[in-house]
């Protein structure tokens, strides 16, 4: 069967916990997605880097997927984060959220085993093979320390057919322009850094799939759906407004300044699962600078 690619503005979902963080925080996951669908965002990535996966057990895993899909209640597709560095769990944990309802499943390449190109094929091939969804791949050299190469990505795409879109997060625009020019509509590319949404547009992604949208969903959405309209000018104003909130997000490791954004509003706690920490007073400061500043031009 034919499987639909994601385009527009996706949010990588952050995972809410408790404030002792020793469980899922499930009323502000509910509201968080709410939030994200009535800001227009296209579509959910529960369960990514951004959502703290790897502190994770497979039930609370399977839990998030289950609570973001009965919240969204199909008003946006959900794409669940299943990869992990063993091809069996990650076939496992796509299995499962599938049956809790996910419309597809994004896969980071395997990290820390760094395998070779060949074995990234055979990943890739493998978990496609067990599914019959969408497979979204995530290229993310810096935090598995792999590159899934373009010829490689031309590889799988010949050999899976429902693989249908790869979120780059090389910090390459390059690298879209390749994929672009070897696959064309075949793979849809969406930027994995907020900063390079509007140049990963302008070499041909459709979208991105944001951290930043966790906090302002509405206007990421209108970034992307301004420049896919046409209206560069537009997109592009809103674009440099928001990128010193984007350079914020990465102050300290993701998700930590989201989260403290995020709690400043209420929305819920800064808790994080260690080996990660709430972020530093310094940070803190900074951060509430950047949203004061944005929301003030509002």
């Amino acid at each position: 069967m034919a499987h639909l690619a994601p385009r527009g503005a996706l949010t990588a979902l952050v995972t809410p916990f408790t404030r002792d963080a020793e469980s899922v925080d499930v009323a502000a996951l509910e509201a968080l997605v709410e939030a994200q669908i009535a800001g227009g965002i296209s579509g959910l990535v529960p369960c990514g880097t951004t959502g703290e996966t790897p502190t994770l057990t497979d039930a609370e895993q399977l839990e998030v997927v289950r609570r973001t899909v009965a919240a969204a209640r199909g008003r946006a597709p959900v794409f669940a984060g299943t990869g992990s560095f063993s091809t069996k769990k990650t076939i496992e944990a796509s299995r499962r959220a599938l049956e809790a309802g996910a419309t597809g499943v994004m896969i980071v390449m395997p990290y820390y085993s760094k395998p070779t190109q060949e074995g990234l094929f055979q990943h890739v091939k493998a978990v496609a093979a067990a599914v019959d969804a969408p497979v979204i791949l995530y290229n993310i050299p810096g935090r598995s320390s792999v590159d899934l190469a373009v010829d490689t990505t031309c590889r799988i795409v010949e050999a899976c057919p429902n693989v249908v879109a790869t979120k780059e997060a090389t910090g390459n625009v390059l690298r879209c322009q390749e994929l672009k020019r070897a696959l064309g509509d075949r793979l849809t590319v969406l930027s994995g850094d907020d900063a390079l949404t509007l140049a990963m547009m302008a070499t041909g992604a459709d979208g991105v799939i944001s951290v930043t949208s966790n906090l302002y969903p509405a206007e990421v959405s209108t970034v992307v759906r301004e420049f896919a309209a046409g209206r560069a000018r537009e997109a592009l104003a809103l674009h440099r407004r928001l990128l010193p909130v984007h350079d914020g997000m990465f102050l300290e490791a993701n998700p930590g300044p989201v989260k403290a954004a995020l709690a400043a509003r209420g929305a819920m706690t800064d808790a994080l699962r260690l080996p990660l920490v709430p972020v530093s007073d310094a940070t803190r400061a900074r951060l509430a600078e950047l949203t004061a500043q944005l929301e003030a031009t509002r």
